[in-house]
């Protein structure tokens, strides 16, 4: 398995890593799950182990560098790259990979992941993501988790797969892991479509939530506690006096609150049909 675009800076010992993954870029509607890969490589220190050189497989002119100055004012240019950290928890190994989502060439960028997978003997693959859909900002997040894998659609309540249509690096990368044997899951977090350009702490809270509950860690997430209130205000304060929106926003909740009742009643989680058909409605919208 080629992985010639892999730069090394250190190779840890790793006893059967789990892999968390996500991308900036569509697939991460208000920053949630960029987020929450960094606040798990943040507040658990992770260490810098490697990154893929973006050269084949960015297209610049949509991502573009940075340029920066240090303290003597010399520049430098900080390339958009995606990154991979490791870190030993109580329970688990974790390698973590967090960068824009790559362009071009994905097929190899897939088998550049794989082989960092294949180096360590990473035992699951867990991506993550967020998109837009009619969910209420005051409600808790809604997430969606699927698996081809059965034993990991049993072991973790999960949805089976069964999308068709256009994808984006997080379905290729899915579909590279699975077809080499690794048990893959996606979980996706659903952000309010009105509040879209609103960076959601609330999402990316969930999100290291239910990943950590899955790897059996406790969740980092003091840091996202205080952003998570902001977040709830700062809507609000957007939809303000809009009567209109009122109205949309108090249907929403209604909806919410039902499925709620629905889940208390039966003791069983409701299958989130709904929410998979949002999934695949923002999926071909990329097209």
């Amino acid at each position: 398995m080629g992985s010639e675009h892999v730069r090394w800076q250190k190779q840890p010992s790793l006893t059967r890593p789990v892999l968390i993954a996500g991308f900036t870029g569509w697939n991460d509607a208000g920053d949630a799950a960029s987020t929450a890969l960094r606040t798990m490589i943040e507040a658990w220190g992770a260490d810098a182990i490697a990154e893929i050189d973006p050269e084949p497989f960015t297209d610049f002119a949509t991502v573009r560098p940075q340029i920066k100055l240090d303290n003597d004012n010399q520049r430098s240019i900080v390339w958009p790259t995606v990154g991979v950290w490791s870190v030993s928890l109580p329970g688990t190994d974790v390698i973590l990979v967090l960068g824009p989502e790559p362009a071009l060439r994905w097929r190899t960028f897939s088998e550049q992941i794989l082989s960092l997978c294949e180096t360590y003997g990473v035992t699951m693959a867990i991506s993550l993501g967020a998109l837009l859909a009619d969910v209420p900002h005051s409600r808790p997040v809604p997430l969606i988790g699927t698996a081809t894998d059965e034993s990991l659609i049993e072991r973790f309540e999960l949805q089976r797969s069964e999308y068709e249509g256009p994808t984006g690096i997080v379905g290729v990368l899915y579909d590279q892991l699975h077809r080499a044997g690794i048990a893959t899951a996606s979980l996706w977090a659903a952000i309010p479509g009105y509040a879209s350009q609103v960076p959601s702490p609330k999402a990316a809270s969930a999100l290291v939530e239910r990943s950590c509950s899955m790897i059996g860690t406790p969740a980092p997430l003091q840091s996202l506690a205080a952003g998570a209130a902001e977040y709830d205000a700062r809507v609000a304060a957007l939809i303000g006096d809009d009567d209109d929106m009122g109205e949309y926003l108090s249907r929403l909740e209604e909806i919410s609150d039902d499925s709620a009742d629905d889940e208390l009643a039966t003791a069983e989680p409701v299958d989130p049909e709904g929410l998979v058909d949002e999934v695949e409605q923002f999926l071909r919208d990329q097209d």
